[in-house]
């Protein structure tokens, strides 16, 4: 079976982007790795034995105002991606094992150094063959952040650090790879735990998990609220690549999850884009996308159109990033 893209989405890259299309070395194969936070790969090794490798990017950019009519404001901002992974591949089975870290600053006029992006995701896979397309699978995953997270307008207020909170997502399932571009893991038993390690942010129910309890004055009670969210149901994930030029690769990733004993309908909803364009060894750019939905958290949003946060609510959650810089394999 071969996947393709859309007919016209492949048709509008075609006519955008003609010039980017330089003569190039074909992308190298790589191992079958989980996506990472702009990495998403899915392609497929067929060599033996254990395979190492990793990619290292730094995108800056810079915006200098100085007497400048129509107005606007300086800023500075720096954005590295790491990952790294080790794959092993037998005459049954295959293993493995991969880390991406994004990190991100931004100084905007005079303002302090403030972070916009922070993501950890560690990922481990067992699979064991029962075609040369199908295979049983275990997968561990975890995400996270590195740093603390404060609230702008508040420097007081946390909103969220290292392990607060924390996604684990532990499955069992069967993974489908037809081809180098498609592959589809499905598991029927996945436990999925939130876990929110800042007794502060426990107690105020944030990322879903249950808050402290009331007093008869409905007063919350300090060191109540629990820090672990644990829920069972089925998970979906599917991954598709294509090099739709010599020089740009279009990637994509989504992941979906169901609850079985709490709202099953209302699934959680994991989905990044990338479109990656190779300049040469040593430069890329790329823009990627991040959609997330998940009816149990509740993020800021802003009833009165004023322009502050006042009240928290059930939303999709998107990101879009353009980077440009220095990248390095290894």
């Amino acid at each position: 079976m071969k996947i393709t893209l859309p007919r016209t989405f492949s048709l509008l890259l075609l006519a955008v982007l003609p010039h980017l299309a330089t003569a190039q070395d074909p992308i190298p194969n790589r191992a079958p790795l989980p996506p990472a936070a702009y990495k998403i790969s899915a392609e497929i090794d067929t060599a033996r034995g254990w395979r190492r490798g990793g990619m290292g990017t730094l995108n800056v950019s810079q915006v200098s105002l100085r007497n400048w009519a129509p107005g606007g404001q300086s800023s500075f901002s720096l954005l590295a991606i790491g990952n790294t992974f080790a794959h092993y591949r037998g005459p049954e089975h295959t293993f493995d094992l991969s880390g991406d870290v994004v990190y991100g600053l931004l100084k905007p006029g005079k303002s302090r150094v403030r972070k916009n992006d922070d993501r950890l995701e560690l990922n481990a896979r067992y699979g064991r063959f029962l075609t040369n397309k199908l295979s049983w699978a275990a997968q561990l995953n975890l995400k996270t952040q590195l740093t603390p997270t404060k609230d702008i307008t508040k420097p007081d207020s946390l909103l969220s650090r290292f392990f607060a909170p924390a996604f684990v997502l532990a499955s069992l399932g069967v993974d489908y790879r037809p081809n180098d571009d498609f592959s589809l893991f499905l598991s029927p038993v996945t436990g999925k735990f939130t876990i929110v390690a800042d007794q502060g942010l426990a107690d105020a129910g944030a990322f879903g998990v249950k808050a402290a309890r009331r007093d008869a004055l409905d007063r919350p009670v300090p060191n109540t609220g629990e820090r672990l969210r644990e829920e069972v149901g089925a998970y979906l994930n599917g991954r598709y690549r294509k090099a739709v030029l010599t020089n740009i690769t279009y990637q994509t990733k989504v992941e979906l999850f169901s609850n079985y004993f709490h709202n099953p309908q209302n699934i959680d909803v994991n989905w990044e884009n990338l479109i990656d364009f190779k300049v040469n060894k040593y430069i890329s750019a790329n823009v990627a996308t991040v959609l997330v939905y998940d009816d149990d958290i509740l993020v800021p949003i802003d009833q009165n159109e004023d322009g502050r946060p006042d009240a928290r609510g059930k939303r999709v959650q998107f990101k879009e990033t353009l980077g440009i810089g220095l990248s390095y394999k290894f």
